[in-house]
């Protein structure tokens, strides 16, 4: 950066300095034609000069007082002459008397007073010839008055001095400048020379388009900076790219939050469509100063998708806790009937727990012929069991008719959902006197679930906004997504999703999906 600058710098001057050079010579030239112009108009004003011509012999008056003009107006010669072009005065005393070496023609004919340029017996001159008029306003001779070359020279070289003083001056200052400004940006630069920045550049592009989780860096105004393919795929419902702007008002928030606190956040959830993601966002603080931020986004379904078998594990672990739960309870009871020898009371107490266990698996098994939502509805029974609420399955249900066409394992994501939602509002209202009842059908064109609860219910002025991502009645981080989760589910599958109130006293949802 120096040497290109003071290069850039030396070549402007030198190119200036000689266009300088070239109009100096024309300058000087016209200032000096001038002055001559000056000095022989004024010489042809001299009376001593006009009386003199009346003389037997005008050049012992003349002479003096032109050799006296040319010494002090620094002239290379003042000569002056009659109308037959024969001189009276001349530096050299030889050539008076003589014919002038060029002619007057325009300064003795016509009256007009000449700049120009001409060689003559003092050598190479700028010129300039007027008339000298008598008090009668006749003309009886000329006037000329020239500056040699050598004077001409000396002017412009000491003009071409100071010009090349000037142009060293600033060709040093320019350096100066160069060296300040190269720290400068150096230092901004961390020390970096333009091929490491363009490498680095790349190597960047390279390792962000290789991260397999979809990444995003943002400014303070919500404009993308920087983009992988993966987050393009991703976010391409939301017409994210490159120098584009971020619109989603979830991530918006992130974005804030990150900003003013500089902090990360991890595992923010937010949704787009129906697919559900989680993020984390770190700060990108530059001089104390928070200049964006750096998401990282993946959809929850690879999250789960990695995480498959462990949840699975998790999910067969959390059934067997809480039948273990149940179980030990009841065979505690059966225990102390036996100690009790109350042998019959024993034998009611099994028969009764193996039939209701029994009647359940059958029921499920022979009116919801899908595995995926009997399996669901099952395990909903036995979380039922753990949290003390009374779930319970209408009896004249039935679910045989479910076209293949249909997405059952994400429509067991909104009635997991529903379900969760009625018992914990039932159980937070009720305590163990919590009760949530399930209805399903398939008469007609329609799958229809109804799923009601006797909790507290949900006001009049929220039920416009209870599907609004965010909105939840709950305190603390991520929540406010699942029934936003439910509605846009729904809306792939083409259903329908109604509230109301229940007969139990709570709120009562019912779900329709289109066979077709």
């Amino acid at each position: 950066m120096i040497g290109f600058i003071s290069i850039i710098v030396f070549l402007t001057i030198l190119f200036v300095s000689m266009i300088f050079s070239l109009m100096l010579d024309e300058v000087v030239k016209m200032s000096l034609g001038n002055q001559a112009m000056t000095v022989a108009k004024m010489t042809a004003q001299k009376e001593e000069i006009i009386q003199a011509f009346e003389k037997p012999n005008p050049s012992l008056t003349i002479q003096p007082i032109a050799e006296e003009i040319r010494k002090s107006t620094g002239a290379g010669y003042v000569v002056i002459g009659n109308k037959q072009n024969i001189r009276y005065s001349h530096p050299q005393a030889k050539y008076i008397g003589k014919e002038m070496g060029t002619s007057s023609s325009q300064a003795l004919e016509k009256g007009a007073s000449v700049i120009y340029e001409g060689t003559g017996i003092s050598g190479f001159a700028v010129k300039a010839k007027t008339p000298i008029y008598n008090k009668k306003g006749k003309i009886i001779g000329v006037s000329s008055v020239g500056f040699l070359t050598n004077e001409i020279e000396k002017r412009i070289n000491s003009y071409r001095l100071k010009l090349f003083q000037f142009s060293i001056f600033i060709v040093i200052a320019g350096i100066i400048g160069a060296v300040i400004i190269a720290k400068r940006i150096k230092r901004l630069i961390f020390n970096l020379e333009p091929e490491e920045i363009s490498f680095l550049f790349k190597e960047k592009e390279a390792a962000l388009e290789s991260i397999r989780d979809a990444t995003v860096a943002v400014n303070k105004f919500y404009e993308i900076t920087s983009i992988n393919k993966r987050a393009r795929e991703l976010l391409k419902d939301d017409r994210i790219e490159r120098g584009g702007k971020v619109v989603n008002s979830r991530l918006i928030r992130i974005i804030e939050s990150v900003v003013m606190t500089k902090q990360s956040l991890v595992n923010q959830k937010f949704l787009v469509g129906h697919q559900l993601y989680m993020i984390d966002a770190s700060p990108i603080v530059q001089k104390q100063q928070t200049s964006g931020a750096v998401l990282t986004i993946r959809p929850e379904s690879e999250i789960e998708q990695m995480t498959n078998e462990v949840s699975k594990i998790k999910s067969i672990s959390d059934n067997i806790r809480a039948q273990n739960h149940e179980y030990l309870n009841k065979l505690n009871t059966i225990y102390g009937l036996i100690t009790l020898e109350q042998y019959d009371e024993a034998r009611e107490l099994i028969s009764d727990e193996v039939k209701e266990r029994q009647d359940t698996v059958v029921f499920l098994t022979s009116s919801v012929k899908d595995p995926f939502i009997a399996a669901c509805l099952l395990g909903k029974i036995n979380r039922s069991k753990e949290m003390k609420v009374q779930l319970g399955i209408d009896e004249n249900s039935n679910l045989e008719h479910i076209p293949s066409s249909l997405n059952t394992k994400m429509f067991v994501t909104v009635l997991g959902n529903i379900i969760d939602n009625a018992m914990e509002a039932a159980s937070g209202t009720k305590g163990e006197q919590a009760e949530v009842k399930v209805s399903f059908t398939d008469y007609g064109n329609d799958i229809i679930f109804d799923i009601e609860d006797n909790g507290a219910g949900i006001p009049d002025e929220w039920q416009e906004k209870i599907f609004a991502e965010g909105f939840s009645t709950k305190e603390g981080e991520n929540h406010g997504l699942g029934l936003a989760i439910v509605k846009r589910t729904i809306e792939v599958l083409h259903g329908e999703v109604y509230l109301s109130a229940s007969d139990l006293g709570g709120a009562k949802f019912t779900i329709a999906i289109p066979k077709r």
